[in-house]
């Protein structure tokens, strides 16, 4: 997977509840969640924010609660990924989940601002900026990891795996409980 997009920066600690405030939760709707993403720190994200924008955060990213509808707002807003120096491991878990690409880097944070045009490269393990030669290194999308990802994360993966396994989405799993 590559992409393009525009660089949105966050710095450390970015709890889920600035990614998506509790007050909004009343409705899981994902566009209702992605119209109010990043509120907590950018009150004009969502309204701003395009299809394929990455962003780029300092460590931590995710932290607080273990709200699932922080990615989903993310998701749903447009955000093609976000690349930090760390997650919380239950974000990044969920991330995965819902098929939103999450990718350590260890200085991309200090190396893009907001707005840079980038380009991810996956395959390549890196960031590079679409005006100079500025590029971050990533750390590796593991396989397993990537398989999910590509799927658009982990129900539509089971699924497909069940599928080509010629049992009906949760048939085997009902009956090995029963």
């Amino acid at each position: 997977m590559s992409g393009q997009g525009r660089v949105w920066k966050f710095g450390d600690d970015v709890n889920t509840d600035l990614i998506i405030s509790g007050k909004h939760l009343d409705n899981y709707d994902p566009a209702h969640l992605a119209s109010h993403a990043m509120e907590g720190m950018n009150k004009d994200f969502a309204s701003v924010v395009r299809q394929g924008d990455i962003i780029i955060a300092g460590a931590n990213f995710g932290c607080g609660s273990s709200r699932e509808q922080a990615v989903m707002a993310l998701k749903h807003c447009g955000v093609e990924a976000v690349v930090a120096r760390s997650f919380a491991r239950i974000f990044y878990r969920n991330a995965i989940n819902l098929g939103l690409t999450v990718v350590v880097s260890p200085n991309a944070a200090d190396l893009f601002h907001d707005e840079d045009s980038v380009a991810l490269d996956l395959r390549g393990h890196r960031l590079v900026s679409n005006s100079d030669n500025r590029r971050a290194d990533m750390e590796p999308v593991p396989a397993h990891v990537k398989m999910i990802l590509d799927e658009g994360g982990l129900v539509p993966f089971i699924k497909k795996r069940l599928k080509e396994r010629g049992v009906a989405a949760g048939t085997e799993l009902v009956a090995r409980v029963r």
